[in-house]
């Protein structure tokens, strides 16, 4: 590894080797020859006669080993990326080096490529997004019956469920799903559409036949994998695809944090902590420190994916006309960077939902703290039965729920709501019938249903359907 240039840490540190294959040059330079296959064999079987299967055959034997010097010595006398490769590959392949490329613009093989390649990443975005999904459910069937104070505007509220709030987390996640599964079935190929997109190029090769014509697009798609072409078009595709897609990352991200957050904070609370490593170190200063540095990590990663789906978005707005090159070095950073970092934050997740460890005691013990307040409901109706006046009880209830209030916040003492209640007459309940009431799993309502029922109709058979993705685990580099 190089230590005296940049490198970056999408590579170094976060993304998998999977994702970052995808992206890689020889990711991209071999989808260009086949494009260039593609082409050539469409043409040829619409007719024309300049190409033989000889040279189909020439093509293909050279698809895969590409002679990169070559071409970066001819990109530096030509400054022209597709053409230094369309001269590389005619070096190696002498009897089809008159017809690659042929009819085509540019932005046959570099949008083709785009398109193929942002397909391949969502794929495997898809995977890991299922996985963590999957082990969000198996979490949130484990706790489904845990009880655990539940917060609003992070103030302690009614009960819930650790499972339940995991279904919060699993629910976005799902949408995010569904998100990404609709935009990678619409997405289709540029096709070959010439320099302004109206094919002018094909008329001369095909003596104005618009109906052999009309065929192009349709049989290069299929030989690449796809349904279809966008039918209209500039030079390039739609800027606005790509705004789509990383709307897909941003949402993941956006999803990704959301959960991160609420681990950091439960840490802070010791009741759930990321998984911590026995060797790991939380802060060089503090030796007693358990940092959440995944889920940091998620929420960092998560911001910068979140920001550069602008990106995108903006380069779809100014474009110009038909093509204008201001969205290309751009769109090299930003798209292969949102989906590297969001291959990294998924990474994250499936290790830090995988190895979450539950504190019930630290839980068990904050619920209780505060489950007396809540309970002053329960509380009020006994006493009604017991023969006490439903308005005169709201209120006393109300000053002595403040004097016990008072008591924990002003004299750092324990909630002695309880022993309050026992001492006044108009309540008619003695202690031991007041602690009878504190039954944690009386006051969460139907979060165990809710988690059962949710995972049975919702999640499990999104699981199923794709349970071929199903089994990634999580890796932290460092």
């Amino acid at each position: 590894m190089a230590t005296d240039i940049y490198q970056s840490p999408l590579s170094e540190r976060y993304a998998s080797r999977d994702m970052q294959y995808i992206f890689s040059q020889d990711m991209k330079f071999t989808t260009w020859r086949r494009l260039w296959i593609a082409l050539a064999e469409t043409e040829m079987e619409l007719g024309l006669k300049q190409i033989t299967p000889e040279m189909i055959e020439e093509l293909k034997a050279h698809k895969d080993d590409i002679n990169y010097e070559d071409a970066r010595k001819r990109e530096k006398e030509v400054r022209h990326d597709v053409m230094s490769h369309v001269y590389a590959y005619g070096l190696q392949c002498p009897k089809a080096k008159g017809i690659i490329h042929l009819g085509a613009t540019s932005c046959y093989v570099g949008d083709n490529t785009d398109i193929i390649v942002m397909k391949e990443a969502l794929k495997l975005v898809k995977k890991k997004l299922v996985c963590v999904i999957d082990e969000l459910a198996k979490f949130a069937d484990a706790q489904k019956n845990t009880p655990t104070l539940a917060f609003t505007h992070f103030q302690p509220a009614q009960p819930t469920t650790v499972g339940k709030r995991a279904t919060l987390w699993i629910n976005e996640f799902m949408m995010d799903l569904e998100d990404l599964e609709y935009i990678s079935g619409s997405l289709k190929l540029l096709g070959s559409k010439g320099t302004t997109g109206t094919q002018a190029s094909f008329l001369e090769l095909f003596n104005g036949d618009n109906e052999t014509i009309d065929k192009i697009d349709p049989m290069i798609a299929e030989k690449m994998g796809f349904e279809s072409c966008y039918p209209v078009s500039g030079q390039t595709y739609s800027r606005k695809v790509d705004t789509r897609v990383l709307n897909i990352l941003a949402g993941i991200a956006a999803s990704a944090h959301k959960m991160s957050n609420d681990i950091r904070l439960l840490q802070h609370l010791k009741e759930v902590e990321e998984p911590f490593e026995k060797s790991q170190i939380g802060s060089s200063a503090m030796a007693y420190k358990r940092n959440p540095m995944r889920s940091e990590r998620i929420a960092s990663l998560s911001r910068y994916v979140i920001i550069d789906a602008l990106n995108p978005a903006i380069t779809s707005a100014t474009q110009w006309f038909e093509r204008t090159l201001d969205d290309s070095a751009n769109k090299r950073i930003s798209i292969a960077e949102a989906f590297l970092a969001t291959d990294g934050i998924l990474e994250l997740c499936l290790n830090v939902v995988d190895g979450l460890v539950v504190n019930e005691k630290v839980i068990e013990k904050h619920l209780m703290a505060e489950l007396p307040f809540m309970a002053t409901e329960n509380i009020m109706m006994d006493a009604v039965k017991a023969g006490g006046d439903r308005q005169e009880l709201h209120e006393e209830i109300r000053k002595l729920s403040m004097e016990a209030g008072k008591h924990i916040k002003k004299d750092g003492r324990d909630n002695d709501l309880l022993d309050l209640i026992a001492a006044d007459a108009a309540f008619n309940l003695s202690k031991e019938e007041l602690e009878a009431r504190m039954i944690p799993a009386d006051y969460v309502g139907r979060s165990p249903r809710q988690v059962e029922v949710y995972l049975r109709d919702h999640v499990r058979p999104v699981l199923e359907a794709n349970r071929e993705l199903l089994g990634a685990t999580g890796v932290v580099n460092v």
